[in-house]
């Protein structure tokens, strides 16, 4: 681990891996400060919220390596301890289902960060896969608004164009793309074209920039310098002062988790074929994190550019949505 690494926060926007002690240790030998660790997909209230258990039971069980992050003032803590801080986090409102009521609800036990839609339709709108995109719904509206008084941050990243214009829109607070990649250096929808990415940040918005391989140029063949390219090519857009990284971390799976994901609610018509999923050369495990700040500084980047990228960004960003 090189010294930058040693003294800075590392927050990742997104990491999606089959949690266990593992994971959690690849964490630690990462120093990984604080994590946007997934726990509902496709789930609906009853199975999102065993998800929910489970992951406040593995906070409880391995205390000497992680702990639970509500609030900023944690993140700094898990610094300052040693341990890497556990975000619960949504890639879908399907945990609420159609009760605007239960948010609070989760919001209680620690959910902090929510992506309105998973790749195509559910009650809030519409996700990048659906073949019309009908714009946030009206409940849609009524979601984002307590997800605004709660002090949820919202995620826009597998949401569809229409739907998340109108919700960078309608949000009273910042919003992010926690997980995506730049449509300029690869047609995808997945990705975000530079006028997305340009409406977020014109929106006091913020990017997570992810290496999930099928939406990398080079696909499962990529490296770190694929990354840092993708990384470069946000910033050029946005500037250094609205990006950070969200790496899409899915270590301990196999490929049928990797169906699930890829089909309608899990069990519907295949949205797309992800492929062979090969990290970047470099980063290939979560433990493989110093090996990110490295390349950073071997490619030029100043300290403060690194700190800020690294995790600096996303901690102010938390610190503006997350209500006390």
């Amino acid at each position: 681990m090189t010294a930058l690494h040693d003294d800075i926060i590392v927050f990742d926007g997104l990491n999606v891996s089959n949690f266990d002690r593992s994971v959690y240790e690849a964490m630690r030998e990462g120093g990984v400060t604080a994590a946007n660790c997934t726990c509902c997909v496709w789930e609906n209230f009853s199975d999102t919220m065993r998800n929910v258990a489970k992951l406040r039971k593995d906070i409880a069980d391995h205390s000497d390596l992680i702990m639970q992050v509500t609030a900023v003032d944690h993140i700094h803590e898990a610094k300052a301890v040693g341990k890497t801080g556990i975000v619960l986090g949504w890639q879908n409102t399907s945990g609420i289902e159609d009760r605007l009521d239960r948010l609070e609800l989760f919001h209680g036990l620690g959910l902090r960060i929510v992506q309105l839609t998973y790749n195509t339709q559910n009650y809030v709108g519409s996700g990048c896969y659906e073949g019309r995109d009908g714009g946030l719904s009206d409940f849609g509206h009524d979601l984002l608004a307590e997800m605004n008084r709660l002090g949820v941050l919202c995620d826009l990243s597998h949401v569809g164009p229409k739907t998340s214009e109108d919700a960078i829109r309608a949000s009273s607070q910042r919003v992010a793309y926690s997980h995506c990649l730049p449509a300029g250096l690869k047609a995808h929808p997945r990705n975000k074209t530079d006028e997305q990415l340009r409406f977020i940040a014109e929106h006091d918005g913020f990017v997570g920039v992810t290496m999930f391989p099928p939406f990398l140029k080079n696909g499962p063949a990529s490296d770190l310098a694929d990354y840092l390219e993708a990384i470069e090519y946000i910033i050029n857009l946005v500037g250094e002062d609205a990006v950070g990284i969200g790496t899409d971390f899915t270590q301990g799976y196999d490929q049928r988790f990797f169906e699930w994901i890829s089909r309608d609610k899990g069990v519907g018509r295949l949205l797309t074929d992800l492929g062979e999923i090969i990290n970047p050369d470099g980063m290939r495990e979560i433990k493989d994190f110093p090996n990110l700040t490295a390349a950073m500084e071997r490619r030029g980047w100043t300290r403060s550019r690194i700190e800020k990228v690294m995790g600096g960004n996303w901690v102010r960003l938390l610190g503006d949505v997350w209500a006390d």
